[in-house]
């Protein structure tokens, strides 16, 4: 078991916490992580693009001049590539850009993306991220205090919806319940801050 200490919000010391090794304390694999973000950017590419091929084009489709004894080429149709106002030659067409990566790869590159975090000492235990109220000005100063300019903010089931509403405004800083964590937004942040229910969850999830 890894120790950790627990803070608060305001700074103060909230006691420890003891982190499953086989979650956080793994030698991280960039070759699994470079798979996921691949896996994930992928899966979310929407795939619409599209360009109009020789068979969409509305052009004559009557043979340009006779086959023979002209001493030009052979058209059969105005709408070949090669002709200004043609289809377009290989281009993309809409499809799906998602593909397969098993489930135990993608359970076991979010453990070594927490493990990452932790070896990096970038991992930060709150106790919980409940505030007052949903003002933004307070919790950018709460969050200077804490070094937090680029960060992922993981919360329970349910994240307070006054820290989200305060959150939400401030430019490099995400805030996702425990069921949201993933390995994009992990390593697109400097730092990563779990309250003690998220790591509750997640050493749960693994079990």
């Amino acid at each position: 078991m890894m120790k950790l200490d627990v803070t608060t919000l305001d700074g103060a010391g909230a006691g420890s916490v003891d982190l499953n090794e086989e979650i956080f304390g793994l030698e991280p694999r960039a070759d699994l992580l470079q798979r996921m973000v691949r896996w994930q950017l992928a899966k979310r590419r929407a795939g619409t693009h599209a360009v109009q091929n020789r068979s969409d084009v509305n052009r004559t489709r009557k043979k340009l001049y006779k086959q023979k004894g002209t001493g030009n080429a052979r058209h059969g149709a105005a709408s070949a590539p090669q002709f200004r106002g043609g289809g377009r030659a290989f281009g993309p067409v809409v499809r799906d850009h998602s593909h397969d990566l098993p489930k135990k790869v993608r359970a076991l590159a979010l453990r070594h993306a927490l493990s990452a975090k932790a070896k990096a000492e970038t991992l930060i235990v709150v106790d919980d991220i409940k505030v007052a109220d949903h003002k933004t000005k307070g919790l950018i100063e709460t969050f200077g205090k804490m070094g937090l300019s680029n960060a992922l903010i993981i919360g329970g089931a349910e994240v307070d919806v006054n820290f989200g509403r305060a959150a939400r405004a401030i430019p490099q800083i995400d805030v996702l319940p425990v069921q949201g964590i993933n390995v994009y937004d992990i390593l697109r942040r400097e730092k990563l801050v779990l309250t003690k229910a998220a790591v509750d969850a997640l050493e749960e999830r693994f079990k």
